[in-house]
């Protein structure tokens, strides 16, 4: 009777790890055309589609979302709140996804728009792109966030004198060791690199403080590859990617490689370039593209540089994010000014991403952040 019972309670455990984990996609986007805030989807990978579960108030443009490391808690940055910007610290039920407002903090400059945690989940560093500063908030225990512990307000200029008057913090991006944090000024075509204490929460320059692009190339965001050799950089105002050589010791940044272009050589229109993800095993390289509105795929050598290979129409207009699932089987593509976001395949083999005909309306989504319920 106790075999049996051990192998019921075997099998038991086994059919339990071999369901699959309920997956959770959040979706920030700007307080405009009806929107509400944040919004919960459920996604069915087997089916790929999306079922809207819940809608979180927010009607200060929380756009861009962080999920913390635990996966207890969801931060976002409020854009639109008033003066000085703010950020959202919220609670995730374990359960069903669901989130729950723990608190909010200034986020010490206006037009807060990225935000990301460490790897130990204490820190959360905060880009505010009109107020040209960058900010540092602890996380306490609970999940809620703290007064700032530290900000940097920077000071200059660049060659394009419409968008490069003043500097304009972009985001901020964690080195895969966690002891470096890349801070992309989009007004001074520089990528700043600090070193951070987890204890006290404050900054300092690393021993190569930056590293710095062409002039009016305009840094926006960054992908690491996951073999941590390599750091990709959106270059927003020329549509093109630099590439960098990682020193994981001293965090600095050899450039490699830079205006890799993104677009058809035959394109002629307004284009500015957004966000940027490598697949899992680091063999693609995505580029958002507003105005072209499409997602660029190049291919990643293994010297780490890049060949444009395709484009995939995001059936939108200004696809100002996108996410590559962590398995590397679907991108989800959210086009701001047509209110959708639309769902691909992607092939692994080739790189190149096929609309799965699914799509959902979101008013301006901005943000998709991925969450696995176990």
């Amino acid at each position: 009777m106790k075999r049996l019972f051990t192998f019921f309670s075997l099998l038991l455990s086994m059919t339990a790890l071999a369901q699959p984990a309920k997956e959770i996609l959040y979706v920030g986007t700007y307080s405009t055309r009806g929107s509400e805030g944040i919004y919960v989807f459920e996604f069915d990978r087997a089916k790929g589609t999306l079922q809207q579960v819940q809608t979180v108030s927010n009607a200060k443009s929380p756009s861009f979302l962080a999920v913390h490391p635990s996966g207890k808690y969801l931060y976002s940055v409020n854009e639109a709140a008033a003066n000085s910007g703010g950020v959202s610290a919220y609670a995730i039920e374990a359960k069903t996804g669901r989130l729950t407002a723990l608190n909010q903090q200034s986020s010490r400059g206006r037009g807060p728009c990225h935000i990301a945690i460490d790897q130990t989940g204490k820190l959360a560093f905060v880009s505010n792109y009109g107020g040209g500063t960058f900010t540092v908030l602890p996380i306490q225990a609970d999940g809620s966030l703290g007064v700032a512990t530290d900000s940097i307000k920077y000071e200059g200029s660049g060659a394009n004198k419409q968008r490069q008057d003043k500097p304009h913090i972009h985001s901020a991006t964690l080195s895969p060791n966690n002891r470096f944090v890349y801070v992309c000024d989009l007004g001074t075509d520089r990528v700043y690199i600090y070193e951070f204490d987890q204890a006290s929460g404050k900054v300092k320059p690393a021993s190569t403080p930056f590293a710095t692009v062409s002039p009016g190339s305009g840094p926006r965001h960054i992908a690491i590859h996951p073999n941590g050799k390599y750091l990709y950089l959106v270059e927003e105002l020329t549509s093109s990617v630099a590439t960098f050589e990682m020193d994981p010791k001293t965090g600095a940044l050899k450039l490699i490689e830079d205006n890799v272009k993104t677009l058809p050589a035959d394109f002629s229109g307004s284009n500015t370039s957004a966000d940027i993800h490598t697949d899992p095993k680091g063999k693609f390289l995505y580029h958002s593209n507003r105005g072209y509105n499409a997602l660029a795929v190049l291919s990643i050598a293994k010297d780490g540089k890049l060949t444009l290979i395709d484009q995939a129409p995001t059936e939108g207009k200004t696809p100002r994010n996108f996410m590559v699932d962590p398995k590397g089987e679907y991108v989800f593509a959210a086009n701001q000014d047509t209110d959708n976001i639309v769902v691909y395949k992607l092939d692994g083999k080739t790189g190149r991403l096929t609309p799965t005909g699914t799509q959902v309306k979101v008013p301006a989504p901005v943000c998709i952040k991925h969450f696995a319920i176990q």
